[in-house]
């Protein structure tokens, strides 16, 4: 289980071929990135995340194990930036490697849903009339509700 809160982008071809290299008693790897999008409205200058690294970390991992356990995973891996993002820069990366699609599936979108709801960060929207911290959303708690 490999867990990395960085400033810097990542490459997600090279991460997603290390992570499935030598997975050979696993049957599926799933991955997921997410991408900093812009508003409906259009005009996001950037999206600015700030948190507090050992917390971050530490949280991250706790729910990295929860559902190592929960869906019997060979591995597991998140990336999580934080710092000034531009939209369409990559903000986040899961993969998940089980012996059987339904659970890396399952837990990838687990994973997903905690790190929108609930991963101690805190998102700022900058455009060209300032800047507005992201609320949480209510269709993102709910998501959280399946689990």
């Amino acid at each position: 289980m490999r867990v990395v809160v960085q400033q810097e982008p990542f490459d997600f071809g090279a991460e997603a071929e290390a992570f499935a290299r030598g997975q050979t008693g696993m049957g599926a790897v799933v991955t997921f990135t997410g991408v900093v999008r812009d508003l409906d409205t259009g005009g996001l200058e950037a999206m600015e995340i700030e948190h507090y690294p050992g917390m971050t970390q530490k949280a991250i991992a706790g729910v990295a194990e929860k559902a190592r356990d929960r869906w019997s995973l060979g591995d597991v891996l998140v990336i999580h930036r934080y710092g000034r993002l531009a939209p369409g820069e990559r903000i986040m990366m899961v993969a998940t490697a089980a012996p059987h699609r339904k659970d890396a599936f399952e837990a990838a979108e687990y994973l997903m849903d905690y790190l929108k709801s609930r991963a101690p960060f805190w998102k700022k929207e900058i455009t060209a009339e300032g800047a507005d911290w992201v609320a949480a959303k209510d269709e993102d708690e709910a998501a959280l509700d399946r689990w």
